[in-house]
């Protein structure tokens, strides 16, 4: 992939590009009005274009100014380098985007791996869920373990809320209950964080309607076949309160 994308040429006048276009950034203003080398060297120019004949400005001064000018480049280069070797580490991470949309003035944020980084103009772009954002809109690189254990969390809440309230559950959904169970048991004291507080009493209600519909189940089957009922496999008729 190219570093730059080409500029569009629209009636004579230079277009906004790619990247700046899809970019939430809403800093344009303020990069506008810093002087960058470019600017530095037309001030100079213009300087000498239209000094006082009568009371020109010391050669001395014009030097001292071009190395002003030297210096100014080589330390935009430099920042420029490192902005890329930055955005650069970035690709394959997951990141959290914090942007001004330029449309509607307020915040946004968004959350995804880093698919490539864009470098044009000396700014550098980060693609992400096919958005380039700049690289100055990234303000968070997700750990790895939280995602993980932010994910599961997530998936498990999910599933645990498609259920009806546990009085209205059936043996249909014993299948679902079990593994969300296994799941719980699974995870370990990092990945429980995440679940709401509350979480683990809810499953352990589940559990034991399920068990308790079990039973029930048993001694029906057990009546319609005339024999005496148990009260459960284990004799006792109580309930499973470990999850």
């Amino acid at each position: 992939m190219a570093d730059n994308l080409s500029a569009v040429i629209k009636d004579g006048e230079i277009q906004a590009s790619t990247a700046s276009q899809i970019s939430l950034s809403g800093k344009k203003a303020a990069e506008g009005s810093a002087l960058d080398k470019d600017a530095f060297l037309q001030l100079l120019v213009a300087q000498m274009k239209y000094q006082d004949p009568l009371e020109p400005t010391e050669n001395t001064e014009y030097i001292s100014q071009l190395a002003t000018f030297s210096s100014l480049e080589e330390m935009q280069n430099m920042t420029a380098g490192m902005t890329l070797q930055r955005a650069s580490s970035l690709v394959g991470e997951t990141v959290m985007i914090k942007a001004v949309n330029s449309a509607t003035g307020g915040t946004e944020y968004k959350q995804g791996m880093v698919d490539y980084v864009v470098y044009e103009n000396n700014k550098a772009f980060v693609s992400v869920e096919d958005a380039l954002y700049s690289i100055d809109d990234v303000y968070q690189v997700v750990d790895q373990k939280y995602q993980v254990a932010y994910d599961a969390a997530r998936k498990f809440m999910e599933t645990l809320g498609s259920l009806p309230k546990v009085e209205n559950i059936t043996l249909e959904d014993e299948g679902k209950i079990e593994t969300l169970r296994n799941s719980y048991n699974n995870m370990d004291e990092y990945g429980q964080s995440f679940l709401p507080e509350g979480t683990h009493d809810l499953l352990t209600d589940y559990v034991n309607k399920v068990h308790q519909l079990k039973l029930a189940a048993e001694a029906a089957k057990a009546a319609e076949e005339g024999t005496e009922g148990t009260g459960g496999t284990n004799g006792t008729g109580g309930t499973d309160d470990t999850v």
